[in-house]
């Protein structure tokens, strides 16, 4: 049988890269455990990234670029998560570590 807090921490993970719903491992017990809180940081950082850079994903072709890059980001993030991974999310990731929580 499979560890419950294993598969809670897993979720709280992988949900720290779905924008403002990082806020909800970040609130809770979750963020004690040294993986989720590896997420959390990664997850904040793209949330930054998302929100600086929300003008330049208008501006045609350099905007699209960057929003498909974002949203490979996420996607690796995603999956870095979920299959327990604590892989820092390329060109970004390394601002996670700076990150105090």
């Amino acid at each position: 049988m499979a560890n419950p807090d294993k598969s809670t921490n897993t979720l709280m993970a992988v949900l720290s890269y779905f924008g403002i719903l990082v806020l909800i491992p970040l609130l809770t017990d979750a963020k004690n455990d040294p993986f989720v809180k590896f997420h959390i940081k990664q997850g904040l950082v793209l949330l930054i990234v998302y929100v600086i850079s929300g003008f330049i994903i208008w501006v045609p072709i350099i905007g699209w670029l960057l929003g498909i890059l974002l949203f490979i980001l996420f996607i690796i993030g995603v999956i870095n998560a979920a299959s327990g991974k604590e892989t820092p999310l390329p060109v970004i990731g390394q601002f996670g570590e700076k990150i105090n929580i």
